[in-house]
């Protein structure tokens, strides 16, 4: 993995393939790892970039940081200044799709120093009206989060990401996630990073008219047996978006790309990769 230094910490990510950059933005608890299933495919045809933001992954997990939207978003904005990008299609995922809900609302403003040309959107709270987090996420995000972290094990992460899964995932995955969410004092910063779910009711103007008034393509590919952000997701966007293309996934819970990769790359590529 490559570094990037950010505010006095450390970034970390991984970079490959070749062609038009493709930004694969990931969601909570998780980490960059979750794309590897899709990288062998997607690399032929492009630039792939997969950042552990702050608080996730092997990223630094500072303490003290402001765990916010925004900062998530300028962390992928440094990460364009770094590498040289000027043109990206993103993939988003769960609390990667608020990020870059958040990146397609600076590019309407005209405050991006890069065009981002399409965006791909997988299970995730696009509409906080439509999204229903977990038990554990409200807990953790509540006033006794910063004590119930302590006590979150493994076990009880393994319990809540069966909850939300239709399939299993790949060999190793489910304990690799588990260790880039503990180690270095990561679930000590799981309830700021949970912030993001208030975040979401209170900048819903904001990020909702990010996908109205996108300018460019969009999609979203869902597992529709999400209990998160499943059928009700598909339901919103399109009552909300009815020209944006939608791709279901039955039979597939909240990860897709660790669920169904081969079935998620060949939604992808019907809607939107057209180099």
């Amino acid at each position: 993995m490559e570094a990037l230094a950010f505010q006095g910490h450390t970034l970390r990510y991984r970079r490959g393939g070749q062609g038009p950059a493709l930004w694969l933005i990931h969601g909570f608890p998780t980490s960059g790892r979750d794309w590897l299933p899709l990288w062998p495919a997607l690399e032929p045809r492009h630039e792939l970039f997969a950042l552990d933001m702050l608080g996730f992954g092997a990223s630094d997990k500072p303490a003290g940081f402001d765990y916010k939207i925004a900062a998530s978003a300028d962390q992928w904005e440094a990460l364009a200044r770094a590498t040289g990008v000027r043109e990206v299609a993103l993939l988003a995922h769960d609390y990667g799709d608020t990020v870059a809900q958040e990146l397609l609302a600076r590019q309407r403003e005209g405050r991006l120093g890069f065009r981002i040309t399409s965006a791909v959107f997988l299970n995730g709270g696009l509409f906080p009206e439509a999204t229903r987090p977990l038990r554990l996420q409200r807990l953790l995000a509540g006033p006794l989060g910063p004590l119930l972290a302590r006590f979150t094990g493994e076990a009880r992460f393994r319990q809540s990401m069966a909850r939300i899964r239709a399939r299993p995932w790949p060999e190793g995955e489910l304990a690799a996630a588990w260790q880039g969410l503990a180690s270095n004092g990561g679930r000590a910063v799981m309830p700021k990073l949970l912030g993001y779910i208030a975040e979401r009711h209170r900048h819903r103007e904001r990020w909702v008219g990010a996908l109205e008034h996108a300018g460019i393509p969009i999609a979203l590919v869902n597992g529709l047996e999400d209990p998160i952000s499943g059928r009700s997701i598909v339901a919103r966007w399109r009552e909300l978006l009815p020209q944006a293309p939608v791709v279901e996934l039955p039979g597939v819970g909240h990860y897709p790309q660790l669920e169904a990769p081969a079935e998620l790359l060949l939604a992808y590529e019907k809607f939107i990769v057209k180099p």
